[in-house]
């Protein structure tokens, strides 16, 4: 059966009384963090806005944060169910949706190593490693096998060492040009993420991409 959005389920706009950390998804009907979903307002023109800092006025309708649920309420047309009003859909969404997230994390990234909380190069990152100093371990997307074989082998090895229950995260979500871009340097293919809140940003981010991409799934390291 098809769901049909209620009123109800918009938002009455990013800052008030009745803000909330829990909301609906308009098309899967799930109550889950707002940190799970994507807000989604219409512009005067009435063209349907991406707000994934959820500070855009206006009512705000809520989507799981996966492809598969954005494409899916592109296809029962649930953008204007929701907003009760025809609206206009930008065409290819879905992509743009992941493109802003992509750009989102690149930001992060770069204000990380602007904070110094980033080193690059496989050197540094096993050192960083090594020392107990890395959070995170990022290796490029199109990056050579054998590196991110031999650094994964040493987050693993650290692990067993220091008994850890959990291996650091090993983040591979951006492109060695993104990585370039994010960190001011050319061919970076591994990097090391390190303590401090411009990291925590950044980890946020990619993890929320990696949902995304994944479909919903969460993000298993």
């Amino acid at each position: 059966m098809l769901a049909i959005a209620n009123p109800a389920d918009l938002d009455e706009g990013p800052r008030t009384n009745k803000s909330a950390t829990m909301r609906m998804c308009a098309v899967t009907r799930q109550v889950r963090p707002i940190g799970e979903l994507i807000r989604f307002v219409v512009s005067p023109s009435g063209e349907v806005i991406v707000d994934l800092k959820r500070k855009l006025p206006g009512r705000g309708l809520w989507i799981s944060a996966s492809h598969t649920a954005v494409a899916e309420a592109v296809r029962r047309h649930q953008f204007s169910r929701g907003f009760k009003r025809d609206v206009c859909v930008p065409a290819a969404l879905v992509e743009k949706i992941r493109q802003l997230m992509v750009s989102s994390a690149i930001d992060a990234l770069a204000i990380a190593a602007k904070a110094g909380q980033v080193v690059a190069g496989f050197a540094k990152v096993e050192d960083a490693l090594l020392r107990h100093q890395a959070v995170a371990l990022l290796h490029a997307a199109d990056g050579a096998a054998d590196g991110i074989r031999k650094l994964d082998a040493t987050v693993k090895k650290i692990a067993v060492q220091s008994g850890q229950m959990r291996e650091i995260p090993v983040i591979t979500i951006l492109t060695s040009a993104e990585l370039d871009l994010a960190l001011g340097r050319a061919n970076v293919i591994h990097a090391a993420l390190l303590a401090g809140p411009a990291g925590k940003t950044f980890l946020q981010r990619s993890q929320t991409l990696v949902r995304y991409q994944d479909g919903g799934q969460r993000q298993g390291s």
